[in-house]
């Protein structure tokens, strides 16, 4: 028996509201929409969607847990990594950070960089939830220096100027709304729609792919040892280089750097995932339905790497590394992070807390495997922070 508890009438009736207006969409659009657009909507609806609303996302009492929420020592790591490309660029360096969370990446990187002497003149955050950005505001208002916590603004859309700095994603692209598609008996590529039950609640259904996600799925098979067999299902995300040079604005030199879960592109396709990624999670449960209690259930798939790797070099940088998060963290200066919060603390258990967030950060069986860090450069140099484990080979 599962011991996630049900949802209470509050959240019951707030899901409810999120899947009359998804159903309403559903009518007009003649019946179905896209598996993309369900996804959309489900997350990021105003007011509604599961990162618009105001649940608790993070953390213990949230649904998931991600790095920046374990401590400080993530943030602190990625910090001294991008330090040296802030005092490469000097005083006009600006620090874009995508999808702020609970604000404790933030806060613990900001720390980091003044201790470096490398505080960028502005900390940017794109937010696009009302509800986090309070949040964060909140956060970061309490625990900064005034002087540091004037340095942060947020963002409705990219930086319209030219820009130079550094961009950074922790967890963000497993969140895009994610086309879905499924190979023929013929190798013809359908994508997966979303339509009503009569009774409430929603199927999938397919139908013929348009010629985006058509030359997606192709690109994507030209890279692997044979075609994907015919029910094979899964994710792509067409978008994801628009999305990219969207996110990053004008910005003429300076470093990207993403950390999420995923894999390159022949272990995503690999013929033993032929469901796809795709997975919901409340409360720490993965859950089977993604499309069940819509805005109560975070809704996410893995990264193809290699995709990543392409769009940033479709952007006009260069690959400055690809390593896991373990490799990172540690070739990053984890051992003197540790050491350094380990003195800041007086008593044993305090000692013993930051010693597991350390393993779990880096162990296999936690995160240090499944989760993967990629950079882009363009005009500095950024590839010192991919030293240790280096495997970019294996995007091919």
């Amino acid at each position: 028996m599962s011991s996630l508890p049900l949802p209470d009438a509050d959240a019951l009736a707030h899901s409810a509201q999120l899947e009359g207006l998804i159903r309403a969409e559903i009518a007009a659009s003649g019946g179905a929409v896209p598996f993309s657009r369900f996804m959309e909507l489900a997350l990021y609806a105003p007011g509604l969607g599961y990162y618009s609303a105001g649940a608790t996302k993070f953390g213990a009492a949230g649904d998931f847990v991600t790095a920046p929420e374990l401590g400080t020592l993530f943030a602190r790591c990625v910090a001294a990594a991008l330090a040296p490309v802030i005092g490469q660029i000097g005083a006009q360096a600006q620090f874009l950070e995508i999808g702020g969370g609970s604000g404790a990446f933030a806060e613990a990187a900001l720390r980091q960089l003044q201790a470096l002497d490398a505080v960028p003149a502005r900390y940017a955050i794109l937010e696009p939830s009302a509800d986090l950005r309070q949040r964060q505001a909140a956060r970061l208002q309490a625990n900064l220096p005034a002087a540091l916590a004037a340095r942060v603004e947020w963002l409705n859309g990219p930086i319209e100027s030219e820009w130079q700095g550094v961009v950074f994603a922790n967890e963000v692209l497993d969140a895009l709304p994610t086309s879905r598609f499924v190979i023929g008996e013929a190798g013809e590529v359908s994508e997966e729609y979303v339509a009503n039950r009569e009774a409430g609640g929603f199927y999938s259904v397919a139908a013929p792919a348009d010629a985006l996600l058509c030359n997606a799925v192709n690109h994507l098979q030209r890279g692997l040892p044979a075609p994907l067999p015919p029910g094979y299902r899964s994710e792509v995300l067409p978008q994801l280089p628009y999305w990219l040079q969207a996110v990053i604005g004008r910005l003429n030199r300076g470093a990207l750097l993403f950390a999420d879960y995923g894999y390159p592109r022949a272990e995503f396709y690999h013929p033993s995932r032929s469901d796809g990624t795709l997975r919901a999670f409340r409360r720490h449960h993965l859950l089977a339905d993604v499309l069940a209690l819509p805005g109560l259930q975070d809704i996410t798939a893995s990264v193809d790497f290699t995709a990543l790797a392409e769009a940033g070099v479709g952007a006009g940088f260069d690959l400055a590394g690809y390593v896991t998060q373990a490799n990172f963290l540690i070739g990053n200066g984890l051992d003197v992070q540790l050491a350094g919060a380990e003195a800041g603390v007086s008593d044993e258990c305090a000692r013993l807390a930051l010693r597991r967030e350390a393993k779990q950060l880096t162990l296999p069986e936690a995160m240090g495997e499944r989760f993967q860090m990629m950079g882009f450069e363009r005009d500095v140099d950024f590839g010192h922070a991919f030293m240790l484990g280096e495997m970019s080979w294996r995007l091919g």
